[in-house]
């Protein structure tokens, strides 16, 4: 069995199912340096929205959903799978789908279930990155974990069930694929060795992840710049002109939008709510300047260091100046 009934679920020490569309990124919420920061011990924040809660919390229901849909049984597994070779990578299986009256496991012990379900929810408003229902054209990071938890498991297929809305319940189907499945295992392997036992981190993907790699600069250090990077840099100029008139034409929209409606709080079209325009709820903040001139004795007793993020400044006029490569 892949299955060790003793295991202590701990993400720091295992790639898991939501890991592998990161290292890849293939991920919106995380990249492969963050994966590294996790599984290297280094403190992370933590992932804490409306929208992760409430996909915790309707798990079970879109489990049944699918059940009753389906006319299938679904059975919960609460231990991870490890891969039987390389014991740092797992994967937490949400639900396996059974025939009627069988067990999860037969008398040798091996997995009756030949199906795994996904339970997901999802953005009604993003619904252009899911395809038609019943195929595999999902999101790659949700087609990847499945596949990563086919490879784990030796099951077949895998269901995905989405809840978009309670008007919009839909079921996808990821099939077996041999050569994905080696693919994602050779790219885990290497994630792990190169960069976590090594302590190694991954090459940045966005300016983020650059200030969580660079926190901090060196007083006075200063390097001469490289011709590649150069090369970027000219680019800035017509670049930075580009997003001004893309703004200005922002703007211009805006503005015709505001004088056709007025006074008016809602625009509609054919009946539909395409814009509107009112004032928020008061909102209240604290007068510092006015506590500090008024209690001056008191204020400095109030006042806490903030570390700043370094900031990137870069001189346009220089690079104008300079002769064409």
């Amino acid at each position: 069995m892949l299955i060790n009934q003793d295991f202590t679920w701990d993400r720091t020490k295992y790639l898991g199912g939501s890991d592998i569309g990161a290292i890849l990124g293939l991920s919106r919420f995380r990249t492969p340096l963050q994966v590294w920061q996790e599984k290297v011990g280094h403190e992370v924040p933590i992932r804490d929205s409306m929208p992760l809660r409430f996909g915790s919390f309707a798990e079970e229901f879109i489990a049944l959903e699918y059940a009753k849909q389906t006319g299938s049984t679904v059975a919960e597994h609460p231990e991870p799978f490890l891969h039987p070779e390389h014991p740092f990578l797992a994967g937490h299986i949400d639900r396996f789908v059974l025939e009627p009256n069988y067990p999860l496991y037969g008398e040798d012990g091996n997995l009756n279930a030949k199906v795994l379900l996904e339970c997901k929810t999802a953005n009604p408003f993003a619904k252009d990155e899911w395809g038609e229902i019943g195929t595999d054209e999902v999101p790659m990071s949700y087609l990847v974990q499945c596949a990563w938890y086919l490879l784990l498991t030796g099951c077949y297929r895998a269901d995905l069930a989405v809840f978009f809305s309670s008007s919009d319940f839909r079921i996808y189907t990821i099939h077996k694929d041999l050569e994905l499945e080696k693919l994602l295992l050779m790219k885990a392997v290497q994630f792990w060795h190169a960069h976590v036992l090594t302590n190694t981190p991954p090459p940045p993907i966005n300016d983020a992840d650059c200030k969580l790699l660079y926190p901090k600069a060196t007083a006075s250090k200063s390097i001469e710049l490289k011709d590649s990077t150069l090369a970027l840099l000219k680019e800035l100029p017509g670049l930075n002109q580009t997003a001004q008139e893309c703004e200005e034409r922002i703007s211009q929209i805006k503005q015709a939008v505001m004088q056709e409606m007025q006074d008016a709080e809602t625009l509609l079209w054919q009946g539909k709510t395409i814009a509107t325009w009112k004032q928020p709820k008061p909102s209240f903040k604290f007068d510092s300047k006015k506590f500090t001139d008024e209690h001056p004795d008191l204020s400095g007793q109030y006042q806490v260091a903030i570390a700043n993020s370094r900031r990137l400044i870069i001189k346009d006029s220089l690079l104008i100046k300079q002769e064409p490569l």
